[in-house]
């Protein structure tokens, strides 16, 4: 991998991290597309992959550590007793939404991209992912719009049923922000709570991750090139993806009443158009 490929890498993982539009769908089709000689697969692509989560991990923290500092210190009574509460409740919902795709991701996450990785498979997942989108908006519609209720409000059940939502993104081409929406639309929420909870779930499945590849690499030696990349890569992650969460906070939170509909258009024509670059 050339440290162009590389930057160029990093920046689609910055930007389709936040957004509904599947961040690995993309770093498979991206390299295939453009005939690009990378192997994903490979040992040496682990350092890579992991400076991306650490910059991306970095980028939402960054957006969201008000939200961590205000729930960690409701929880230390400092604000009162009510907020105590509220705090430990939207700190518990988080936990019961994460377990799934721990659990589920833990098991079968190998197995479904090693069956399913294919750059043809991915792209067919991505316009999977379109209809989602647009199917959820359609039925949420059908319901008639959801009122302005905070996190606080779901119930342990709906913070279950959007995290068994997250195991869709185990299929590479299904978004994890995606399918998180998805399921926060479904169970009542607007577009930028659901948006807001979905970035919140994300950042420690991330750590997760980030913290599972590290171990990996516990024996391995990178050279001092590689790990310029690597380093390169999570500055451009980092710095995308916080210009982008914050970008798609407020989108979500201005255009409450179809917010997901051209992320669906997006996603339908883009794996369309992969898979006809693919297939020629």
């Amino acid at each position: 991998m050339t440290l162009f490929q590389a930057i160029i890498l990093a920046i689609v993982q910055g930007i389709t991290e936040p957004f509904p539009v599947s961040s690995l769908g993309h770093a498979v089709l991206l390299p295939g597309i453009l005939h690009w000689n990378v192997d994903e697969h490979s040992e040496m692509f682990l350092p890579f992959l992991t400076m991306l989560h650490v910059g991306t991990l970095v980028a939402l923290a960054g957006v969201f550590w008000r939200d961590w500092m205000a729930i960690l210190r409701g929880m230390l009574g400092l604000h009162g007793r009510y907020n105590q509460l509220e705090s430990i409740r939207v700190f518990v919902l988080l936990v019961i939404a994460t377990i799934p795709a721990v659990i589920f991701g833990g098991f079968f996450e190998h197995r479904l991209r090693a069956i399913f990785g294919a750059p043809l498979a991915v792209a067919g997942f991505l316009v999977l992912n379109g209809l989602l989108l647009l199917v959820t908006e359609w039925l949420r519609r059908q319901r008639g719009q959801a009122d302005h209720r905070p996190i606080s409000s779901l119930s342990p059940k709906d913070a279950l049923i959007i995290g068994f939502w997250q195991c869709l993104a185990l299929f590479p081409g299904l978004s994890r922000s995606g399918a998180t929406m998805n399921g926060g639309l479904l169970r009542g929420l607007d577009h930028g709570t659901a948006a807001r909870f979905s970035l919140l779930m994300a950042q420690p499945v991330v750590l997760a991750a980030t913290a599972k590849e590290a171990w990996q690499m516990r024996h391995m030696t990178i050279s001092h090139d590689v790990m310029f990349q690597c380093v390169v890569g999570a500055v451009a992650a980092g710095i995308t993806a916080l210009i982008c969460s914050l970008l798609m906070l407020r989108f979500f939170r201005n255009h409450d009443e179809w917010a997901l509909k051209p992320f669906g258009i997006y996603c339908i024509a883009a794996g369309i158009l992969a898979g006809v670059l693919i297939v020629l």
